[in-house]
């Protein structure tokens, strides 16, 4: 089994001190080193608390040999294409937690800027988490199982306005949902 905890913590944007502190109880930043490395037995128990530091599930931490993952080979910058001094594992959106599990807003058809064929990764947020997710495309139940998709304009009492995307679409208010869908990643096949 090949540990994952760099890649996740880079992922993350975390320092090997930031993820030592967020354990519980905390530890050093060179015990995570050693962890993240193989010098020190990625034991169920530290699995556990790292797991736990990093809002994931244990599993996350590790893979098996046999079954590849895909690599960061590249970023791209003013210069052009460059390549990274050593790869990097991609971590999927689903692995990185933070709350609920994503769920998939499949496009069928072209609507503002969203084609045929995309798929927007959304997190749901509790209603009254609403004002952080003002002004970003957002998916809200409706009665009836149905749905408002767009932009979060507005969020008055229990009301939430949504304008859908394109042109001359009229917004959308829905009163009370019972959460709301914050869009976190476009996929695009091309």
């Amino acid at each position: 089994m090949i540990n994952r905890i760099r890649d996740i913590r880079k992922a993350k944007g975390w320092t090997l001190a930031q993820l030592a502190e967020a354990c519980d109880p905390p530890t050093t930043a060179q015990t995570i080193g050693r962890l993240e490395t193989g010098m020190r037995n990625l034991s169920i128990k530290w699995m556990d608390r790292i797991a736990w530091a990093l809002d994931i599930d244990p599993e996350a931490l590790v893979r098996s040999d046999q079954n590849e993952k895909p690599r960061i080979v590249a970023t791209l910058t003013p210069q052009g294409a460059l390549a990274l001094s050593s790869p990097a594992e991609a971590i999927a959106p689903t692995e990185l937690g933070g709350g609920d599990p994503l769920m998939v807003l499949a496009i069928d058809a072209s609507a503002g800027e969203y084609r045929a064929g995309d798929q927007l990764w959304m997190r749901k947020l509790d209603p009254d988490d609403a004002a952080s997710a003002i002004n970003r495309d957002v998916l809200v139940p409706r009665a009836g199982g149905r749905f408002a998709f767009g932009r979060l304009i507005d969020r008055q009492g229990t009301l939430v306005g949504v304008l859908p995307p394109g042109m001359g679409q009229k917004q959308q208010v829905v009163d009370a949902p019972a959460w709301i869908a914050v869009a976190e990643m476009l996929v695009r096949p091309l």
